[in-house]
């Protein structure tokens, strides 16, 4: 291989072949067209010397030739990213561009988190993206964002995790369900034949639901499924059901709701902000990184931030 002939254009087209499985995709993402980008990837797989890409389950997916490439370019660009960075701060502003992917309910924490970081770096662009446990899980394989908070991160060996903030689950009810005017703790038991209204597989919120569940022995009769935490809420003030939900997702909504005092509620969880190790982290995630140790109590209620903020950066590799 002679890395002369690697041009970051190859690369860039590399990296979003990569990032969405197929020739096609990533041509529309590049405004090229699909003979373009193939020739693109003739050409890299030609100066490399091996095959870089292989079809699995309808995706292209990287070898682990390709996968070394592929992480190469993303430290290379994050580099340069860094360079142009470091040259609009010397130029008297702290910039640079920050993607963090956040899961759907966290939509209730980061805006004023975000509000507080954009007026202490005006001029640093951040990227939110928004989407369901699936859709961000997917993010986090493809390294398209810097940072990602959920709820429950993901598994595995290339993880590092640090938890910021606590996240409780509430037992919530109509405000005329019979369990409302019992005398309450009541015990879990007694509306195991309820109907709950419960998220979609791979939800973390039913995660922690079932887990909760599978400790204390407890199958339910009765569930719906529905993929949506506001649907979910407007059921539940129907009469539809019963419902688990974040206590973030109930904040100025308990029209028609009533929380239930049941034994092991609210459910304990929390916010973990999530990178991945083999990603090296700019310097704008690494500003917010810090920003969150330094004044996230300033932001949200304190009493759901945890106890050790402070260390958050040690949870990251910061180099």
């Amino acid at each position: 291989m002679n890395i002369r002939h690697l041009t970051f254009r190859l690369l860039q087209v590399y990296q979003q072949v990569v990032r969405t499985g197929s020739v096609s995709a990533a041509a529309r993402v590049l405004h090229l067209t699909q003979p373009t980008v193939s020739l693109q990837l003739k050409k890299l797989t030609e100066e490399i010397g091996e095959t870089l890409l292989e079809p699995k389950e309808g995706k292209l997916v990287p070898t682990f030739a390709g996968q070394a490439l592929f992480q190469a370019a993303s430290d290379l660009f994050s580099r340069f990213d860094d360079l142009a960075n470091e040259l609009a701060d010397a130029r008297g502003g702290q910039a640079g561009r920050l993607s963090i992917g956040i899961v759907t309910t966290a939509k209730y924490v980061m805006p004023a988190i975000l509000g507080a970081f954009d007026r202490a770096y005006p001029k640093l662009q951040v990227t939110l993206n928004v989407g369901n446990r699936a859709h961000i899980l997917q993010r986090f394989a493809a390294q398209e964002d810097d940072l990602y908070l959920f709820s429950q991160p993901p598994s595995g060996e290339l993880v590092q995790a640090g938890r910021i903030m606590k996240n409780p689950l509430q037992l919530i009810a109509p405000m005329d369900h019979w369990a409302a005017a019992q005398p309450q703790p009541l015990q879990f038991s007694q509306l195991k034949n309820e109907r709950f209204l419960i998220r979609e597989p791979g939800s973390a919120t039913r995660m922690q639901f079932e887990a909760w569940l599978s400790g204390q022995g407890i199958e339910l009769t009765r569930t719906m499924q529905i993929e949506s935490n506001e649907a979910i809420r407007l059921g539940v003030a129907s009469g539809l059901g019963l419902a688990v939900l974040s206590d973030y997702t109930l904040k100025h909504a308990m029209q028609g709701l009533t929380l239930i005092d049941a034994a092991g509620f609210p459910l304990h969880s929390h916010w973990y902000l999530v990178a991945r190790k083999d990603k090296r982290l700019g310097a704008p995630a690494q500003r917010f990184i810090q920003f969150l140790a330094s004044q996230l109590q300033s932001c949200v209620d304190p009493n759901q931030v945890v106890s050790d903020i402070q260390q958050l950066p040690e949870h990251f590799v910061l180099t």
